[in-house]
């Protein structure tokens, strides 16, 4: 079987144990492609100095990592742990305070002004982001839940709170978020992340349209947001299947198969989809994941994920780059035994179904299915797309083609987004001419100048030539001179 170079994508939170510039150097060069701060567990100047040495960093190595903020959405929440967390036991007494100041071992606050309304004798409450810890509700005070521990484990920043009876009637973007997304748009964030219920809900940040904008990244982690799935598909610019929350809100059995659903529907509207939640969990104190993790990780290559995320085994893990260096293992093997054609195959299927003549995507469409079937029976040694904002890079992304995907564009921030799509290589075009023969020509000799592809390679070329419609319009085969 012929090598490939990784194409699934490695997402890293950065957080206490990551956050030295010699660390992130490491995590860099392990293949971490996009750097995520979540703000439920950092406060804001601390995220923004976490930003800033991550763009320094890349910048000296000279490497593309986009950066991704993840706002904490309308989940209930607990008061941040101390950094080193905290540890429940089975059988404690633990109680409940309305509030968001630091939480205890023996004293939880929940930032939830319904808490002592919602909350029943027997109610079993869950805490935690994939793992949890699991309490049972014994006593109603006017102030306070008294409560036993069922389940024990560990806690860390700022968990999520699961009330079988919660009325939550939290909206999905609070002032606070969008002040949290001001500063970072200033900063030149490249993707935001948030939970939403619906697409109207991702809508109201207004922030301006990538690459303009960052890139709105919608978190899948409530059982409402499934069945809207199709309105947030069409508001977002990627989509990010949260498990631990999910699967606090939907059946366990349920989980794998919402998943695999919710990953082939996004990517054939042309998203990049992230697989996150414990994924390899064991190594925020092992030097090894366990083989049910790396067979996880398999999994969701081979369900299309763009990529895969890694949350405290980075945040908070005694080894954050070898964490990232075995998930790019597991993901490269597995890219190696991806079904291309199969899977291409499947996406342009699914595109066709129920087409009309009047749907704004069908010249995109009509365009990369004919490139991914051209360069599956021809020996491609790469598609060179050009793109403004990135999106004919990822139209063409989402059939995982066997040859390499070379994304150019001369836009800065559209090049660090798209080191979150499946097998992009993402490079800056350097030109401003808009001119598709002149932008071809020197995407092609920057191409062949690193090494990409050489003289006598068979390309395909990608591209939108209208500036009057965001269509991907044209493809054309070409042999390297």
């Amino acid at each position: 079987m012929r090598q490939v170079a990784r194409r699934t994508k490695i997402i890293a939170t950065i957080g206490p144990a990551s956050s030295d510039e010699a660390v992130l150097a490491d995590m860099i060069r392990a293949g971490m492609d996009v750097a995520r701060i979540s703000m439920a567990h950092t406060p804001v100047e601390s995220a923004l100095k976490k930003h800033r040495r991550v763009r320094k960093v890349a910048e000296e190595l000279g490497a593309v990592v986009a950066t991704m903020i993840d706002l904490p959405g309308p989940m209930i929440r607990i008061g941040r742990t101390p950094r080193e967390g905290i540890e429940l036991q089975a059988g404690a007494k633990v109680t409940l305070v309305g509030g968001s100041d630091e939480s205890s071992q023996d004293r939880i606050f929940v930032d939830y002004s319904h808490l002592v309304d919602d909350c029943h004798v027997g109610d079993r409450i869950s805490i935690g982001d994939g793992e949890e810890v699991v309490v049972v509700v014994q006593s109603v005070g006017a102030t306070d839940v008294v409560t036993r521990v069922v389940t024990g484990g560990p806690l860390n920043g700022r968990a999520g709170v699961n009330i079988p009876f919660a009325t939550n009637d939290l909206g999905a973007i609070t002032e606070t978020d969008r002040a949290v997304v001001d500063q970072f748009v200033a900063e030149g964030v490249d993707i935001v992340s948030v939970s939403v219920r619906s697409g109207s809900e991702l809508r109201s940040l207004g922030l301006e349209p990538h690459p303009r904008g960052p890139m709105l990244v919608a978190k899948i982690e409530s059982a409402g947001a499934v069945p809207e799935l199709a309105s947030i598909i069409e508001a977002a610019s990627g989509v990010l299947v949260a498990r631990g929350g999910l699967g606090m809100e939907i059946p366990l059995e349920d989980l794998p198969h919402v998943q695999k659903s919710i990953i082939r529907d996004c990517i054939a509207g042309g998203l990049p989809v992230i697989t996150a939640g414990q994924m390899l969990d064991s190594m925020v104190g092992a030097p090894s994941p366990t083989r049910a993790e790396a067979t996880d990780v398999a999994n969701a290559v081979f369900d299309g994920s763009s990529a895969v995320m890694l949350s405290a085994e980075t945040a908070i893990g005694a080894q954050p780059a070898l964490a990232v260096a075995m998930m790019a293992q597991i993901a490269k093997t597995a890219d190696e035994h991806f079904d291309h054609a199969g899977w291409a195959e499947q996406v342009a299927d699914l595109r066709m179904a129920g087409r009309n003549e009047h749907d704004n995507t069908t010249i995109t469409d009509a365009i990369t299915i004919a490139a991914a079937r051209a360069v599956d029976s021809a020996e491609v040694a790469a598609i060179l797309c050009v793109s403004e904002s990135g999106f004919t890079v990822r139209s063409m992304a989402r059939f995982r083609p066997r040859a390499k995907i070379l994304g150019f564009s001369p836009n800065e921030r559209t090049v660090r987004q798209l080191a979150s799509s499946w097998g992009v290589i993402p490079m800056l075009l350097e030109t401003e001419n808009p001119d598709y023969v002149e932008r071809v020509r020197v995407a092609v000799n920057l191409a062949r100048r690193e090494g990409h592809v050489k003289s006598g390679d068979l390309i395909g070329v990608v591209a939108g030539i209208s500036r009057s419609a965001r269509d991907t319009d044209t493809f054309r085969l070409m042999r390297v001179t």
